[in-house]
């Protein structure tokens, strides 16, 4: 069974970075393609960035330009480095594959930009 743990969230004022991970376990990394996902209260859960596994990336366009995907294979780990946050960022963030598997969803990482 594949699982993901994501860690790195926190709370940070406008302006500020924070850099995700999300580690998998029980599958095989390297052929995934990968996704950041987030759901901010009252909205739906939203892509937010896609790796695929020979590494291109793509971009919801909102996030062009401030974050950035990256993977480790050797550590089984995907990354979202995410710079001049916004309020509007807020949400927990959730890595699973793309296309997504409902069973794959982890407990996400809580992001919170406020001054």
């Amino acid at each position: 069974q594949v699982q993901f743990v994501e860690s790195g969230g926190g709370l940070v004022q406008p302006g500020g970075s924070l850099r995700l991970s999300c580690t998998a376990s029980g599958g095989i990394f390297f052929i995934y393609d990968m996704g950041w996902y987030r759901q901010a209260p009252g909205k739906q859960r939203e892509v937010v960035a896609v790796i695929t596994n020979g590494g291109r990336t793509t971009y919801a366009d909102s996030e062009k330009g401030r974050f950035t995907i990256s993977r480790d294979n050797a550590k089984n780990t995907v990354y979202l480095q995410m710079n001049s946050l916004k309020p509007e960022d807020t949400a927990v963030y959730y890595c699973n594959i793309s296309p997504t598997v409902t069973a794959y969803w982890g407990q996400g990482t809580q992001v919170t930009v406020s001054s």
